[in-house]
């Protein structure tokens, strides 16, 4: 009977590996390039051997960088993805428990970033806890625009959730990367690749059809999740122009300074919104 294709393939590799490696052990070692003077140094039998242990194992790529896997990254990308579904549920609940679309969705917001000042004030006095950033009047001028944009963002997603279904808030949320790089390229001046345009089509078309599928569709619930993508989208950008300032991120001192600074600044901007819409006196 006549082999199958796949044995005699395999039997074909075995020998190839097995010439290959019979010619490697009897012919010495010579290196690519000659020596000044034309001389190439003698490469003896132990150093064809220390050769051949020396070579790279098939597990590793070429450089020598091995494939590992990230574990503190995907126990930070699974704590936020928990912490955030338990952010958006409580979210609806503070919402319903005020009053629903005639509620107080911007007390809520507000006093989110205000709760979120006061941690990172703590942070600051606590001994041992974070380094203050040292910061000037001028620097705190400059992070207004994305303070203020996160701010928008932020409330703004409250508001959509308060209007609608969470499940329709998320969907519109997802296409948020469409509308950072339209606004890069067209106010920022910025180039957006070929193949990161053609990873936009999935997201799109994906937020579409399940927004045709969606029961609980509003009208305000999307225009307040297209507005809270259009705020995050200026956010990122402001913030990479924000960063190539010179010297400012040794001021600032860390990720965690800057994101508190950005909600201290921020629940400013909220403020008078607070008190034109929702404080009411008597």
């Amino acid at each position: 009977a006549r082999p199958a294709p796949r044995a005699m393939m395999l039997k074909l590799c075995l020998c190839a590996i097995v010439a290959v490696s019979a010619a490697d052990q009897a012919a010495p070692l010579r290196p690519a390039l000659a020596l000044r003077g034309g001389a190439r140094p003698a490469v003896s039998g132990a150093g064809v051997s220390n050769a051949l242990t020396a070579a790279k194992p098939v597990g590793e790529l070429r450089g020598g960088a091995k494939v590992a896997i990230d574990w503190q990254l995907l126990a930070y990308f699974a704590g936020w993805y928990l912490g955030n579904y338990y952010y958006t549920l409580n979210n609806k609940y503070a919402l319903k428990a005020a009053g629903g679309a005639s509620g107080f969705p911007v007390t809520i917001g507000f006093f989110q970033m205000v709760i979120g000042s006061i941690y990172a004030l703590y942070l600051w006095v606590a001994p041992d806890a974070r380094a203050t950033p040292n910061v000037t009047p001028k620097d705190l001028l400059a992070i207004v625009p994305v303070a203020a944009c996160a701010a928008g963002a932020h409330l703004s997603s409250i508001m959509s959730m308060n209007l609608g279904a969470v499940s329709f808030a998320q969907i519109v949320k997802a296409s948020e990367p469409a509308f950072a790089a339209l606004l890069g390229v067209t106010l920022y001046g910025k180039t957006v690749s070929q193949a990161k345009w053609l990873c936009l089509i999935p997201v799109i078309g994906g937020v579409c059809l399940a927004s045709i599928k969606e029961l609980d569709f509003s009208v305000a619930a999307l225009v307040s999740a297209c507005v809270a993508n259009l705020f995050a989208a200026f956010r990122s950008n402001e913030n990479k122009k924000l960063m190539d300032t010179p010297g400012l991120k040794t001021r600032i001192g860390s990720t965690g300074n800057q994101f508190a600074i950005s909600t201290m600044l921020g629940a400013l901007c909220l403020f008078p919104f607070w008190l034109i819409f929702e404080v009411r006196i008597s």
